[in-house]
């Protein structure tokens, strides 16, 4: 099964490459999901059909890194400080599972173009 999913709103693309992980794949078979965006700092997250345990939990993580919240069946990808950052990481409100990271990191600016209500979509990469 292919391990590249896009992230997709305001016709910004963004690449993922998936681990491994018990969430990744239970994201890859609920795909194509269609939410609705909600910003924290420079973290936007949003629901997601996906119902999974905690795996390796982390709080501080990369930028780029695209991880599973299960306290809120959310995606959350990390691009900046959020509220809860006490160094120049992104930190989570409360542990996350890693699924993967944007492929390229030059677009990561693009993720503060997408804002609260906007529609964000997950799609594998054919």
């Amino acid at each position: 099964m292919n391990n590249i999913i896009k992230i997709i709103s305001k016709n910004l693309e963004f690449p993922v490459k998936l681990n491994d992980s018990n969430a990744s794949q239970e994201i890859l078979k609920k795909l194509p999901i269609v939410s609705i965006a909600n910003r924290w700092g420079e973290e936007i997250y949003f629901q997601i059909p996906v119902y999974a345990e905690l795996e390796n939990g982390v709080e501080i993580l990369d930028v780029g890194s695209v991880a599973y919240w299960p306290p809120g069946n959310a995606l959350c990808i990390f691009f900046g400080k959020t509220p809860a950052s006490t160094g120049d990481k992104p930190q989570a409100a409360s542990p996350v599972t890693v699924i993967g990271k944007i492929i390229d990191n030059k677009s990561l600016p693009d993720l503060k173009k997408i804002s609260d209500g906007d529609i964000i979509e997950l799609r594998i990469v054919e």
